[in-house]
């Protein structure tokens, strides 16, 4: 599949863009492979040279193994370069903090905004499963209110992670400053430019 280098499969305006917000932060050396992608409007296609199995985006190769889906992935990097301090070490005071917020991000967050975007938000599964929106905003400010970052004084893929939603979908970001002001820092931030300016 690779020789050990990091071969990154993207396609801009989609979610791979916080894995290459990352990559920009971790300044290593990287491949990126620009990919076509079935969107949402019914554009574009599976894109044979993309080995995500299911044609989609982000997927990153790396000494002989494919990672996919982006939470998988930003720990993946994180571990990875840990000298970089964009995560949580293994065995690290806040290693389960770090974990929570880049699991809660796929397990809640981003639920919570496709069933709105579905219509079905306000079912009863739904509810009872990932709560909404207002709850997703009131852990984000509860965290956010007397630090600049989700771990404290310290910016990491869950950072990049969390706020990515509402860069995006500006439109949805939670009405408070400790938010807005957060969300301010890290696009403020000169990798996450560089990232935008490679798309």
């Amino acid at each position: 599949m690779d020789d050990g280098k990091l071969i990154f499969y993207h396609a801009p305006l989609s979610r791979s863009g916080r894995v290459h917000w990352l990559l920009h932060e971790l300044d290593v050396p990287f491949t990126m492979v620009r990919c076509d992608i079935p969107r949402q409007d019914g554009s574009g296609g599976r894109d044979p040279r993309n080995p995500h199995p299911d044609g989609k985006v982000p997927a990153l190769a790396h000494d002989g193994a494919l990672i996919t889906e982006t939470a998988a992935i930003l720990l993946y990097l994180t571990d990875l370069f840990p000298e970089r301090g964009l995560g949580i070490a293994p065995g690290a005071p806040g290693r389960g903090a770090y974990l929570s917020w880049l699991f809660w991000y796929c397990g809640v967050v981003e639920p919570v905004y496709l069933a709105e975007v579905m219509g079905v938000a306000a079912h009863p599964v739904a509810q009872a499963s990932f709560r909404d929106r207002e709850a997703v905003a009131a852990r984000l400010i509860a965290a956010l209110g007397d630090r600049d970052w989700l771990m404290g004084s310290t910016f990491t893929a869950a950072d990049i992670l969390l706020c990515s939603p509402y860069l995006h979908f500006p439109e949805s970001t939670p009405d408070h400053p400790a938010v807005r002001a957060w969300i301010a820092r890290c696009t403020g931030r000169p990798a996450y430019a560089a990232a935008q300016a490679d798309d």
